[in-house]
This record gives C-alpha cells, structure tokens and sequence, in this order.
C-alpha cells in the first residue's frame, strides 16, 4: 500500500492534480492498473487514501494536565507534517478547489473523520474534561494556532522556531480560551 501511496503523491508531484490518472499512478508504481481499481474508483480515491494514511493523530496527554504543552506539541506535528509530501498534496488540491470542490469536501471527511485537527484536538480534550470552557472552543479559537504558523512562514520565509510557537500558544491560543500562561520560558 506504501508504495501505491508513494506513486500517487510522486505522479501528482509531476504532472499535477488535472492530470492525475490511474495509468500514471499505476506506471510509477509498477503494478497493472487493474490493482489500482479494484480498491479505488478514481485518482482522487487513491491520493486521498494516501493523505489520510500519512495524516498524523494528535494525541494529548490524556490526564489533560500540561495544555500549554500538548498546544505546542500539536503545533510542532503540524510543523512536522508540512514537510511531509501529503501536506504538498492537500495544498495542490486547495489550489484548486473551484475546479475540484468535491473533492475539497472529501478532503475535509478525512480530516474530520477523527477530529484530527491538530490544536483543535487538543482544545477538545481539555473541554471535554473541564478544564477548558467548550463555549470557548469555537471554530476561530480552533484555527488561530495553525493561522499563525502559517502566516510566520510565509512572512519570514521560514518556520517558526519552538520559542515562536510557544509564543503562538501564550499570547493567542491560551488567552483566547480564558487562561493566562503561567512562567512562559520567553
């Protein structure tokens, strides 16, 4: 399956989301065609399987005792997955969302299926075992962390460091969830 998923995300790489074909895939993968189709229906299928299996699961600590932490850990696996040529993948279907908004909307099933949704998950958590207050945790709150991230990099021209995205969590992320960050390392 590894290398299926290898083949689609190298044949995207190359020829690009609108042409993106099961031959192509099958052709870089070594392995007839007829393989590919009888698990997936379409291209789609097949790099959307490949996202989902490289999408990494959060996973706060589950005494819900260190929110800081597990903030900036969720914003460090983020991090970690952008290099990941998935993340590439995600981005060329964004790109291109007015021709392809089905598969947009697929796009999003595979990250909701679990709540894999980086500090959104951990936000979650915590609101599930009241230590954070639900009402807080609103779509907004959830986005800020990955927004800021995202908005470094393409200011700066490069990741943030730890020491930034603790900063991320201690000046937006824990303030807008009603908690004030005790002895920040900054």
């Amino acid at each position: 399956m590894a290398a299926l998923h290898d083949a689609v995300l190298a044949e995207l790489d190359e020829v690009g989301l609108g042409r993106l074909t099961m031959e192509g895939i099958a052709r870089r993968a070594g392995t007839p065609k007829t393989t590919l189709y009888r698990r997936w229906a379409a291209p789609e299928e097949v790099l959307l399987d490949a996202i989902a299996a490289a999408y990494p699961v959060e996973e706060p600590s589950p005494a819900a005792d260190d929110l800081r932490g597990d903030l900036i850990a969720a914003l460090e696996l983020l991090l970690e997955w952008s290099r990941h040529p998935t993340a590439r993948a995600v981005q060329a279907i964004m790109l291109e969302r007015h021709r392809h908004p089905g598969l947009v909307e697929r796009l999003q099933g595979v990250f909701d299926r679990s709540g894999r949704r980086f500090t959104a998950t951990v936000l979650q958590h915590y609101a599930r075992l009241g230590h954070v207050d639900p009402a807080l945790v609103t779509p907004v709150v959830e986005e800020i962390g990955e927004a800021l991230v995202f908005k470094h990099i393409v200011d700066a021209g490069e990741e943030p460091t730890r020491q930034r995205l603790a900063e991320i969590v201690d000046q937006a992320i824990l303030p807008a969830v009603g908690i004030r960050p005790v002895g920040a390392d900054y």
